[in-house]
């Protein structure tokens, strides 16, 4: 069983590697290094040929009744490190600026712990790439990895969050995360002469009106007690000052607790560009792509016990939180599995994908109390 010492060591290792999504190859060996010293007795890993730099260690228990899977995310961001720590990046201008690094060590201290001291039930280990961008949970489910004995009855994992104190659990129940749908709005008009307006049909004109008019939607469409979000964050449309544009391009990002609101917003956002399109005479082309960010909705019954578990243990700083709107992939497994995710406080003065973002290591040994002690509590129950 990996000693603190040890999970600290491990964790430093993993922040000089960071590597981006679906690239995490010497991030995958080095767990698997790592994995590999464990004792075997009861251990049986598979690297999926589908997802390849993805590692899935499943601990055989002595009376399994089902299967607990734990996931874990190992990306990284193309964020350049400005930390000064002597265990900084080899990696120019990419970092573990998410803390997938604490996530990692958190993870191998547990299965650390189940190697040495067999569980009842059957434990899965998920140690998923691609968490940041190209969708790794969903890959993973697309592609059949949790089929046969690799299919988990439950589900559970962690983020860590710098605005907790280090090792403090957080959680709440229903939504934790929101769900994000990736916007792409292109209008196609008539260029111009800028003095000849009547000539052309003018793209920026237009989408002024649809950013005006998308404002709109959460204010007169959702209800004020809930929570969504629509930012367009890009607009791009003409080449100089005397020429009216043919063509504008809009991108965002909308956000929202559960997945029947984002549906919903979808919905209203497209109503939008049809008008528009009708109101100007051009051609709106709305593009949504939901990938695999769907709301990190927590299953009521696991997170209530999960909850009432970390409220009574002596040695864990509980602490209720309200949802983020930041998006999380997890959400989608979670929408296939019934699981939970929760916090690790970090406690640092840095937000996450920052590039000074420093994670408290004391959090580290104290996650990975918590989590031996609930998945142990979680297996006497029927």
């Amino acid at each position: 069983m990996l000693t603190e010492e040890q999970l600290i060591q491990v964790r430093r290792h993993l922040h000089e590697i960071p590597e981006l999504a679906l690239h995490e190859t010497q991030t995958h060996d080095y767990l698997l290094k790592v994995i590999k010293e464990f004792n075997q007795d009861n251990l049986e890993i598979r690297v999926p040929e589908e997802l390849p730099t993805a590692i899935l260690v499943l601990v055989h228990g002595s009376a399994p009744q089902r299967t607990i899977s734990y996931r874990t995310d190992i990306d990284a961001l193309p964020v350049t490190e400005q930390t000064g720590l002597p265990y900084a990046s080899h990696h120019p201008g990419v970092m573990h600026a998410c803390g997938h690094d604490i996530h990692m060590t958190v993870a191998l201290g547990v299965l650390s712990y189940f190697s040495d001291h067999q569980p009842k039930d059957n434990l899965l280990f998920f140690f998923q790439p691609a968490e940041e961008s190209d969708y790794g949970g969903k890959r993973a489910y697309e592609a059949g990895v949790f089929a046969g004995k690799w299919r988990p009855d439950e589900f559970y994992g962690l983020h860590d969050n710098p605005d907790l104190p280090a090792g403090a659990i957080g959680c709440r129940m229903g939504t934790l995360f929101a769900g994000t749908t990736e916007v792409n709005v292109d209008i196609n008009g008539k260029g111009g002469h800028a003095a000849y307006p009547q000539d052309a049909n003018d793209t920026v004109v237009a989408a002024a009106s649809l950013i005006m008019q998308v404002q709109t939607i959460i204010s007169r469409n959702i209800d004020p007690i809930a929570s969504g979000v629509i930012t367009l964050g890009k607009v791009r449309g003409g080449t100089i000052r005397n020429v009216i544009a043919g063509h504008t391009r809009i991108e965002g990002t909308i956000r929202g607790l559960t997945q029947k609101m984002i549906e919903h917003i979808d919905h209203r956002l497209q109503a939008v560009c049809d008008g528009v399109a009708a109101s100007f005479g051009l051609e709106v082309k709305l593009g949504l792509n939901q990938g695999g960010y769907w709301p990190v909705e927590n299953n009521p019954e696991l997170t209530r016990r999960f909850i009432d578990y970390m409220q009574q243990a002596p040695d864990v700083n509980f602490i209720e939180t309200a949802p983020a709107m930041t998006g999380e992939d997890f959400g989608y497994l979670l929408a296939q599995f019934p699981g939970t995710m929760f916090w690790l406080g970090v406690e640092d003065d840095s937000q996450l994908h920052s590039a000074t973002l420093t994670p408290n290591e004391d959090a580290i040994q104290k996650g990975v109390d918590a989590i031996t002690g609930f998945l142990n509590y979680r297996m006497q129950e029927n």
